[in-house]
């Protein structure tokens, strides 16, 4: 039997499948939920109850009978890996004889959650996702998730085959041109550092490795830490490649709930850590500011004592200048009248009183 009429028998049974699954619709009371799936499929699911948790976010707060919170986290974990893997056959198989590192980067393009938030809104998962409108992470990364998750559920209810016949006709055929997006830049660095900037998260590129492969060529390996912690490697035949990949590994990480509540906890200890020592250089400025307010103080009372005693100083000497001049006019007051005795007793021709009366009494 040849390829093309085993893939007409293929397509014949599917076909038959789905008219059974038709005729069946038409006894079940959810047929209305079995037709908004087939319009997205392609085909009627087995069981609608996994592509409805797949539909689940976390914020629903939807319990099972059991009680068990019910979300599409696992079937998210689920699709994830399948996705990887199918869209990573098609790469491979489209273009042939391209390098490792092109076949990564283009998968990566077509798997990243940009994309794959488009998509979930092109076939229209976004109105059929059920979610707490108090949730404040859904806008980021919630359609991207579903969509993983409803791959996960393909998974489940039919299979790998018919999971990657939903990707490639519901998906690639429709919504992606292969060639086109190979050739779309993608700067995974710029976008984790736009993150770590909205985020405020520290981000650092290290050089781990350097060394060649068999043919000669330089390989360049580099590991990003996240506030100190590994995110992720990249290796490349270039510094900027190896950087790429590591950034593109860190991207999906920090999509990784457990890895950035931890990165968020050591952020928290940083910052109270860098607080702590801002507060206490600036307690250390305000002592150093007093310490020179006091000594400004004291010079400036030295000063003030300084010209205090300068002025005491002058006016002493300005005390005894003028006490100097006071003390010439009181002597001669004193000798003045002296002088003025000595006159009195003088006679009229000059003659001193008591030697005349000396020398009567020798005439005698």
């Amino acid at each position: 039997m040849t390829h093309a009429s085993s893939s007409r028998n293929t397509q014949s049974k599917i076909v038959l499948r789905n008219q059974i699954d038709k005729i069946r619709l038409l006894f079940r009371k959810d047929r209305g939920s079995y037709l908004c799936f087939y319009r997205i499929l392609g085909f009627y699911p087995h069981d609608i109850r996994i592509y409805e948790q797949a539909l689940l976010h976390k914020s629903s707060g939807i319990r099972s009978e059991k009680g068990r919170m019910l979300n599409n986290e696992r079937l998210e974990f689920l699709g994830d890996a399948i996705l990887d893997a199918i869209i990573g056959d098609i790469v491979y198989k489209h273009f042939e004889g391209k390098r490792e590192g092109f076949l990564t980067n283009t998968r990566s393009k077509i798997v990243q959650r940009e994309t794959l938030n488009k998509l979930a809104v092109q076939i229209g998962l976004d109105k059929l996702i059920k979610y707490s409108s108090r949730s404040s992470s859904h806008n980021s990364y919630m359609y991207g998730n579903a969509f993983e998750a409803f791959i996960g559920a393909i998974y489940l209810d039919r299979g790998y085959k018919h999971c990657k016949q939903f990707i490639e006709e519901q998906i690639i055929d429709r919504y992606i041109d292969l060639d086109k997006i190979s050739r779309k830049e993608m700067n995974f660095k710029s976008k984790l550092i736009e993150w770590s900037q909205k985020n405020k998260m520290e981000v650092s590129f290290e050089l781990i490795e350097q060394f060649v492969d068999q043919d000669g060529n330089p390989v360049f390996q580099t590991e990003i830490h996240i506030e100190g912690l590994s995110a992720g490697t990249g290796t490349g035949y270039s510094k900027k490649e190896s950087q790429q990949n590591a950034a593109q590994m860190a991207i999906k990480k920090v999509r990784d709930t457990v890895f950035l509540s931890t990165v968020h906890e050591i952020k928290s200890q940083r910052t109270i850590a860098a607080e702590s020592t801002a507060e206490a250089e600036k307690k250390e400025d305000i002592i150093g500011e007093e310490e020179k307010d006091n000594l400004s103080e004291t010079d400036g009372f030295s000063y003030a004592l300084t010209d205090s005693r300068q002025e005491n100083a002058e006016m002493e000497t300005r005390e005894g200048s003028l006490l100097s001049e006071k003390e010439i006019p009181q002597t001669i007051s004193v000798a003045e009248p002296s002088l003025q005795g000595e006159k009195a007793e003088t006679d009229e021709a000059g003659v001193p009183q008591n030697s005349l009366s000396t020398n009567r009494q020798t005439a005698k």
